[in-house]
């Protein structure tokens, strides 16, 4: 697919988190692999009046007043074909405006102000035949397509369903929808996003996900953790936040209670749902907090079953899990909750609806061997989401759109 990608482009990158901050983000994984063939912007996200003040502590807000006052340089650049750029721009905090006709006129002030700090780099660099790329952010780059300079085409990339969350609500399904219909294409992590998109833009297409399986080690960790070591199998694993708007409680607590003689490890933050639940008072259910990256190929590899009991709601059902393929990348058996993206797994993951098909699974994969073969399966399927597979997905459909 080589041929396919993008290349000798300007592309600025526009989206809803910064570049500092966002250590292994999908947009700033984008960009690296975009960088590789041509020359990228990456806007970081401009400070609002009333982050200023409600959060003046927060690395974010700091970096970009920092840019705002002249304390540091607001263009810098990361690699030969790479930079950053933090607008010095303040932005009026327009989302709670009711009315639909007073918030577009704020919000294309906005606008205006981002993409004159655009322009400017833009101009500096020497930018011309520019892409625009929007990762989500359908309210600060709404009008970018038409006030940047040189611009040649934009690509809407979704990997939420963001306008589903009370924040978004009010205004932003209805510029999300005019945003993607007038994109050159659509970019989405999943099959369900893509789906969504289509309804609004025919040039929607699902590009998958990349992962990051660096930190997994070359061999699986044959030490168990002390944490876990006393545990008795089997141990039913699950690695990630707890967090009930993702995770659902009555089917681990189901899980539980069906199957005292199972161990359910649960690794990863938790939310105040989770901390308040009954699941604590269970004695097969073991909370073991947050772990560093390096030392959750450990954890992984002492699961006898790898889950993840996904709830199903507007945030959740178009969502890619990443851990599923980073449980398969270390060759391990997952159950999972049936949604459209998860068709994508169906050859190499047991999938239900409910705590019952959990169950089912689980006894059927405990009571028969592990095949080398299928080890090995999963481990090759999950290790062909990379990074450069998916953008280079997404830049044949772009090409394809553009060459006809």
């Amino acid at each position: 697919m080589e041929d396919k990608m993008i290349s000798g482009k300007d592309i600025v990158i526009v989206g809803l988190q910064s570049w500092d901050i966002t250590i292994g983000s999908n947009c700033k994984n984008i960009a690296t692999e975009l960088a590789r063939h041509n020359r990228v912007l990456y806007v970081n996200r401009a400070p609002d009046r009333i982050s200023l003040i409600r959060s003046r502590k927060d690395p974010k807000v700091r970096h970009a007043v920092d840019s705002l006052r002249k304390k540091t340089a607001d263009l810098q650049q990361i690699s030969d074909t790479m930079w950053t750029l933090a607008p010095r721009t303040l932005l009026e905090s327009v989302t709670w405006i009711p009315f639909t006709g007073l918030f577009d006129y704020c919000n294309r002030v906005n606008n205006q102000r981002i993409a004159t700090e655009i322009n400017k780099a833009t101009q500096q660099l020497g930018f011309s035949d520019i892409i625009l790329f929007t990762d989500n952010d359908f309210f600060r780059a709404f009008y970018l397509p038409e006030m940047l300079q040189n611009i040649s085409g934009s690509i809407y990339y979704i990997r939420d369903n963001l306008t589903s969350q009370p924040y978004f609500k009010k205004h932003g399904g209805r510029l999300e929808r005019a945003l993607m219909k007038k994109s050159t294409m659509v970019a989405a992590n999943s099959a369900y996003l893509a789906n969504y998109a289509r309804q609004y833009n025919p040039a929607s297409f699902d590009i998958g996900q990349g992962c990051d399986f660096d930190y997994l080690p070359a061999v699986s960790p044959s030490r168990t953790p002390d944490s876990i070591a006393h545990y008795p199998p089997p141990v039913i694993g699950y690695v990630g936040a707890l967090t009930a708007t993702r995770l659902s409680i009555p089917i681990l607590e189901q899980i539980a209670t069906q199957r005292p003689a199972w161990n359910i490890v649960l690794v990863g933050p938790e939310d105040d749902a989770f901390k308040n639940s009954s699941l604590h008072q269970l004695p097969n259910v073991h909370f073991i907090g947050s772990k560093a990256p390096a030392v959750l190929p450990a954890y992984i590899a002492t699961f006898d079953v790898c889950i993840n009991p996904q709830a199903l709601n507007e945030m959740t059902i178009g969502n890619y899990p990443r851990k599923i393929d980073e449980y398969l990348a270390m060759g391990k058996p997952v159950v999972a909750t049936h949604t459209e993206t998860m068709q994508l797994f169906a050859d190499y993951v047991s999938l239900c609806h409910d705590a019952d098909g959990y169950i089912t699974a689980i006894e059927n994969i405990l009571s028969q061997p592990e095949n080398p073969e299928v080890i090995a399966g999963r481990k090759t399927f999950a290790l062909s989401h990379t990074w450069a597979n998916s953008v280079a997905l997404m830049s044949s459909h772009y090409q394809s759109l553009v060459n006809q």
